[in-house]
């Protein structure tokens, strides 16, 4: 008995898996940079309940209140579009990781069912970052038009 069918069938399943890839990425970077935003226009909304947020239940390591309330806040709003978009996808995805670690680290108690979720955001943000975000991006399109190999810049 040959396995050159059974070879074959599983490249063939391999390549459509893989060129789904493309459409995950977009998905992923899409999933999470929905969350953090929706998130940072929450805390614009009411920036009064944000500090008292950041200086009672927040506790930012090395940071004053107000100052981890204003960085917080502005990386909620401009990394998830960074991300979206697939600009600096890798930077933004590093940059929402850390966030998410800070989140994660400046809650003295958090519900199992948020750290699962942070947990989830956090494997597909590492992800972005290790793979890139992908070829449906501005990152890939902006290495094409100025020649740079995706290797070097974006996958």
């Amino acid at each position: 008995m040959s396995l050159t069918p059974l070879l074959t069938l599983w490249r063939r399943f391999v390549a459509v898996l893989e060129s789904l890839q493309p459409v995950a990425q977009l998905a992923a970077r899409l999933y999470v940079a929905h969350a953090f935003f929706l998130s940072g226009l929450t805390k614009i909304r009411d920036w009064d309940t944000t500090l008292a947020l950041f200086n009672d239940e927040y506790h930012v390591p090395l940071l004053p209140p107000e100052l981890a309330a204003v960085m917080g806040t502005g990386g909620e709003l401009v990394l998830p579009v960074l991300l979206a978009l697939g600009l600096a996808g890798r930077f933004a995805a590093l940059g929402l990781s850390v966030m998410n670690v800070v989140a994660v680290l400046s809650l003295a108690e958090i519900a199992p069912a948020a750290l699962q979720q942070h947990q989830f955001w956090g494997s597909l943000l590492i992800g972005l970052a290790l793979w890139g975000p992908g070829l449906l991006s501005l990152d890939r399109l902006i290495s094409a038009r100025w020649g740079i190999r995706p290797g070097l810049a974006v996958r």
